[in-house]
């Protein structure tokens, strides 16, 4: 047992109000806890029911360390289990994604379970007769997690500790409600594949990035800064591409992200862009209004066309990007090694600009072809090692702190604070010690 298993005040410890320990981004042990308590007792993000239109249409993904499985059950309803076989363990489903008719069949022993988990048949069963198989854990099947289908979006939770999911997402829930309502019936489905995109380092150091607004002036200079040169020079009424509209963006002041503002949730949830953001100014699109305001009446299509939030947190596995319909899921696999997934949405009855618009924003900033992208993932990487120099345990969140935000919880700040990132980790330090004195 190393220093900080069994060990709450340890745990605590490492986090103070206004600065955190480097060992939450470099210690094993700390990232095996963390996928024990943090990611088993909160809320992460599966996937979308539009992944599994079908019964029997299944996706596989994993939720901390755990493999589980998101499946359309035969009555309609989205159920996420657990992907492991009750005989011998066995990874039950080993593709990403497919269609397994009625039953799922373990590919060592066939035993076979019905789409919501429950045990279907064993090879042989009378073998079974009188042994105490009956009332044994295997008779459980594929253990079925907590899951709750919010407008689409699939959540699970491993434990059945913790918060329910109202509790935990509070007003948070508003920008899937502002990207579900951009679409004039509102639905929308995933389109096309999925970007994954290796990253060496620590799964906060992306979470933290989505909402700090104090880089982009510096990690973004050759990036976005170059895009803002190229551009300079012409006409203020002249037609953007959608590149230069898309990249320039990222090159305003610190005034700009200053004002765009920020605000924090209980449960470290957390949206930037209050009052605008880098999405406020792309070229309108008026058949696209002209269907909104149809279908929701002026008053609420401008709205849901005005709130153009730039990253909202659901802690800690997702982040949304509603104005322009593409999400981003952390899935960590190591203490120095996450995957990033990000996924495109297309609207339902909205012109075919809005899924370029979405589609061209995730290759500029979100891929692995990014441009912007490997600005900040040099920074992540350059963190993971500089981490390991001595003089300084401790990361500094100072900026525009003050004593009181955390009583207050639900804060609306200027947008340059670092209270996401203190927010953040005030839910990891409760989580990560939920129900412990």
């Amino acid at each position: 047992m190393g220093q900080y298993r069994g060990n709450p005040a340890a745990i605590r410890g490492l986090v103070r109000e206004d600065a955190v320990h480097r060992d939450l981004y470099l210690d094993p042990e700390v990232f095996a806890l963390e996928m024990e308590e943090l990611w088993a007792k909160t809320w992460i993000y599966a996937g979308h029911a539009s992944q599994v239109p079908n019964p029997g249409d299944y996706y596989t993904c994993t939720i901390g360390a755990e493999p589980v499985v998101m499946v359309r059950h035969t009555d309609g309803s989205v159920r996420v289990l657990r992907n492991r076989c009750a005989h011998k363990g066995t990874k039950v489903v080993a593709a990403t994604c497919g269609n397994v008719g009625r039953f799922f069949r373990c590919p060592y022993h066939a035993w076979s379970y019905r789409t919501d988990g429950t045990l279907a048949a064993v090879p042989l069963r009378g073998g079974y007769d009188g042994t105490g198989f009956a009332t044994s854990e295997a008779v459980r099947g594929m253990v079925p997690v907590n899951t709750v289908d919010y407008r689409g979006f699939v959540f699970a939770k491993l434990s059945d500790e913790g918060p329910g999911f109202h509790e935990y997402f509070g007003p948070s829930l508003s920008s899937i409600d502002y990207m579900v309502e951009r679409s004039p019936s509102g639905e929308m489905a995933v389109a096309g594949g999925v970007l994954r995109y290796m990253h060496d380092c620590n799964w906060k150091l992306f979470v933290e990035n989505l909402n700090d607004t104090m880089h982009p002036m510096a990690a973004h200079a050759s990036s976005a800064g170059t895009a803002k040169t190229l551009w300079a020079d012409k006409p203020a009424d002249a037609p953007k591409p959608m590149a230069i509209e898309q990249l320039v963006p990222f090159a305003q002041g610190y005034d700009f992200f200053d004002k765009m503002g920020v605000r924090v949730l209980p449960n470290g949830h957390s949206w930037s862009g209050v009052h605008f953001s880098i999405h406020s100014s792309y070229g309108a699109v008026p058949e696209y209004e002209a269907a909104m305001i149809a279908a929701y009446g002026e008053e609420k299509a401008k709205d849901v066309l005005g709130t153009v939030r730039h990253n909202t947190v659901y802690y800690p596995s997702l982040t949304i990007k509603g104005a322009i319909q593409t999400i981003r899921v952390a899935r960590p696999l190591a203490a120095d090694r996450t995957l990033i997934e990000s996924w495109s949405f297309r609207l339902k009855d909205a012109p075919p600009l809005l899924f370029r618009r979405n589609v061209t924003y995730t290759r500029l900033i979100n891929s692995p072809m990014s441009v912007v992208g490997h600005d900040d993932l040099q920074c992540y990487r350059l963190i993971q090692e500089g981490l390991a120099a001595g003089g300084n345990e401790w990361i500094s969140l100072h900026r525009d702190y003050q004593p009181q935000e955390a009583a207050q919880g639900d804060i609306t700040a200027n947008g340059t604070s670092e209270i996401s990132m203190r927010n953040q980790y005030r839910a990891w330090a409760k989580f990560m010690t939920l129900g412990v004195p």
